[in-house]
């Protein structure tokens, strides 16, 4: 279920508020935890899953995965003497249900391709947030190995946890031990719920009145096709697409953290300005930053970090890189992104960085550039049509394809020139200055209703789209 879905905003969210405000605090966090699975056994509709069957497969996989890692954690506690094992043990099974369900067909293919052989496997229908409910379950195993966190003794708290519906899709990756004290003993407040309204209404707004509308030019351009257009709309194109990608899932993630508020629970913040930075390190610490942190913590450290050397340190980084982009998707293009964004990384860090850092035009010129093109990267899966578009971004190259007409950006221009310039603003920290400077006010309380109503008359019109990470 989208968090931008009439049915979600009017049915569930009233609904399991009522249910979680009347339940006594003995049962809330098992409130958390049926809620929970009705969302996500509802979340399946969007995907055009409506088969009993996958939806009951699915549900019993979230819950048996939940109950697995419950139960090594348990095992990794008292059997002191075994308790490596156990945790290897834990971290292979969790990671077999992602790699059977995400990169099956994937491998498969490919095997094919090199091999010449003719295995055929049904492509399977992705576990909706399997990516993120396993990476949780690792870290929580991971911690309890570490002594950083201790054993959760009830099952339903431990379920909540890693269910709770408002990150169970989309993040942000939340660590047991930042809620473990909250999912004993909480309060709750109205100036909790005013400030988690707040923060789901300004998500809500980025996502439908942004997000959704300025996707519609990267949408025109599939459609168009990439060899028929000129470059400067390639380049509003993929631009655009940037913008729509940000506001996306940073208002998910808005929303996610509002949605923990009226619960009582602070959920991690996962962006921090990052279309503001001088580098791409500096850019992939403010970016998904609970995913970042995730592979700081449990890959890059334990590999050996930056303690054995220069070597040691680019290869441990080349890992990581790997892992990111075959984590985002089972595609080819993933696996270049990933090694795309190691190069300007480990370029930084071995030559410009310092550079970029202490001249901030330069710093801003370059991620200017390099933002929208990874991004490219990102988005097209089809290494032909990749191929094609960035032949397209080149001014003087365009290739052997003539264009539907030469002044189309104008016209496209011309459509989504509000939503650019409205992107472009809220990537900057003006409107949040400007925000709490006036947040106590009726005025901003008129603005945020505003926005809460548009944003509902644009999904009723049908003006908005699934979240794009809705499939990691």
């Amino acid at each position: 279920m989208s968090f931008s879905s009439l049915e979600f905003l009017f049915i569930f969210l009233p609904a399991f508020m009522l249910l979680y405000g009347l339940s006594p605090k003995k049962i809330k966090n098992l409130t958390i935890a049926v809620g929970s699975i009705v969302f996500y056994c509802w979340g399946f509709y969007l995907i055009d899953v409506k088969s009993p069957f996958y939806i009951g497969i699915y549900t019993g996989l979230l819950i048996m995965a939940a109950m697995f890692s419950y139960i090594i954690g348990q095992f990794i506690q008292e059997y002191r003497r075994s308790r490596r094992f156990w945790l290897c043990f834990g971290i292979i099974i969790n990671f077999l249900w992602l790699i059977f369900f995400k990169y099956l067909t994937f491998g498969t293919e490919n095997i094919n391709a090199i091999f010449g052989t003719d295995i055929t496997v049904k492509r399977l229908i992705l576990p909706i947030g399997i990516s993120f409910y396993t990476f949780q379950n690792v870290s929580y195993i991971t911690d309890v190995y570490r002594e950083k966190s201790t054993p959760e003794r009830s099952f339903i708290n431990y379920f909540a946890y890693t269910a709770m519906f408002p990150q169970l899709i989309q993040g942000p990756i939340v660590r047991y031990r930042t809620v473990s004290a909250k999912l004993r003993n909480r309060t709750h407040s109205i100036k909790k719920v005013e400030t988690g309204l707040r923060y789901f209404t300004i998500g809500l707004g980025y996502k439908v009145l942004i997000a959704d509308q300025i996707g519609g030019i990267w949408h025109d351009i599939s459609m168009i096709g990439f060899e028929s257009i000129s470059t400067p709309l390639a380049w509003l194109g993929i631009v655009g697409y940037s913008l729509q990608l940000y506001f996306d899932f940073c208002g998910y993630s808005l929303m996610a953290v509002g949605l923990g508020k009226l619960m009582g629970f602070e959920l991690t913040k996962n962006f921090d300005y990052p279309y503001m930075s001088l580098t791409m390190t500096e850019f992939w610490r403010r970016w998904h930053m609970t995913l970042g942190t995730w592979f700081k913590d449990y890959v890059y450290i334990p590999l050996g970090g930056n303690r054995k050397g220069k070597l040691r340190m680019v290869l441990n980084m080349l890992v990581v890189w790997l892992f990111t982009g075959i984590w985002h998707g089972a595609s080819w293009n993933f696996v270049i992104w990933g090694l795309l964004l190691f190069v300007i990384i480990m370029t930084e860090k071995l030559a410009i960085g310092n550079f970029l850092n202490k001249y901030k035009l330069f710093g801003h010129l370059w991620m200017i550039l390099l933002i929208p093109l990874t991004w490219l990267v990102f988005a097209v899966s089809d290494m032909e049509q990749l191929a094609i578009y960035f032949k397209k971004l080149i001014p003087f190259a365009e290739y052997k394809y003539d264009f539907v007409f030469k002044e189309d950006y104008l016209k496209y221009w011309k459509i989504y020139r509000l939503y650019f310039i409205a992107g472009i603003i809220f990537s900057t920290r003006l409107p949040k200055r400007i925000y709490k400077k006036l947040r106590h006010t009726p005025f901003m309380a008129f603005i945020l209703l505003a926005v809460f109503w548009i944003s509902v008359y644009c999904i009723y019109k049908g003006a908005n789209d699934p979240f794009m990470y809705f499939t990691f």
